[in-house]
């Protein structure tokens, strides 16, 4: 894989052309069909411009986090016009996730997303956290705030998600029904703490945590779907699974389908927008192709996260 390019406006199948008005058309058409009033999208991405330039700058540079694959940035804009783009989709609700690569830097990141949910109503308030002392406590000012959702990347962070410092913000966000969705699975690279195991060590505590675990666990999905099956409140997005991209270096085991089939009602649509090296309706075409019906399509895509925050 390394070195491997996937065109940044065509990837083979999709029938896209460019990011613009015809790609808008066909997100629309797609969930128009199914009779949908739009998409909920619980992965995408906003932060303070200057934090997802670096991130941006990390992909650019084929970091250890990419596995050396090249990774252009399909939708590089400036805010106002990712914003644009997002509700041209039709997506009636996202996220901003956000996450710190070390301490002192998650209570900075809840105040701007404070702001940021302020001036954007259809972004779900998004907050963070990062094992370090105070987390309990700004975790529980960022939920008294309003916060509707919560992110945590293992693999960035390179932290223990049991780490005993975190045991209570995931006591309280479990308390509050506030979801995480959380970057523990393997894929693309490995990291000391990612895997099944850590995480599974944290819901063994907190079996009523409301996890969603972001890219359905890649590379360790049928793992993280064991851990769904094992608590109720486990719940997988579909962030760049399934898609030509990773597909290459982390295909999802076709013999699983059937229990994606099953977690019909905890599966939920995520795209990793803007920060995707193929067009967003690719996301939504590889689903389909999944062949798992409409029905599976209409909770995945819209029903499932309406109900979980209450749309």
């Amino acid at each position: 894989m390394h070195g491997q390019r996937i065109g940044e406006t065509d990837v083979e199948g999709t029938g896209t052309e460019g990011n613009g008005v015809e790609e808008s058309d066909q997100v629309r058409r797609f969930w128009e069909r199914l009779g949908l009033p739009g998409l909920v999208d619980v992965h995408t991405h906003f932060m303070p411009e200057r934090v997802l330039h670096k991130v941006w700058g990390y992909f650019d540079s084929l970091g250890p986090l990419t596995g050396g694959v090249e990774w252009p940035i399909t939708y590089r804009a400036e805010e106002a016009e990712r914003l644009a783009l997002i509700r041209d989709f039709g997506v009636r609700a996202f996220t901003a996730m956000l996450y710190p690569h070390k301490a002192g830097m998650a209570e900075w990141l809840n105040g701007w997303a404070v702001d940021f949910a302020r001036r954007t109503p259809d972004c779900l308030h998004t907050s963070t956290l990062f094992p370090e002392p105070g987390v309990e406590t700004y975790v529980r000012e960022a939920v008294e705030a309003g916060a509707r959702i919560f992110k945590a990347h293992v693999q960035v962070g390179a932290y223990d998600p049991a780490d005993e410092l975190l045991d209570g913000a995931w006591g309280l966000l479990a308390e509050a029904g506030v979801p995480v969705v959380i970057h523990c699975g393997s894929g693309p690279m490995p990291g000391k703490h990612t895997g099944p195991e850590p995480i599974g060590r944290v819901l063994a505590r907190h079996p009523q945590l409301r996890l969603i675990v972001a890219h359905m666990g890649m590379t360790e999905y049928e793992d993280f779907l064991d851990l769904a099956e094992r608590y109720s409140e486990v719940r997988l997005d579909t962030t760049m699974s399934f898609t030509d991209f990773s597909e290459q270096f982390a295909p999802f085991p076709r013999r699983a389908l059937p229990r994606l089939a099953d977690l019909g009602d905890r599966i939920l649509l995520g795209s990793d927008f803007p920060n995707i090296p193929y067009p967003y309706v690719h996301q939504l075409e590889v689903l389909e192709r999944l062949g798992l019906g409409d029905d599976w399509l209409r909770a995945v895509c819209h029903d499932n996260g309406a109900r979980l925050f209450g749309l």
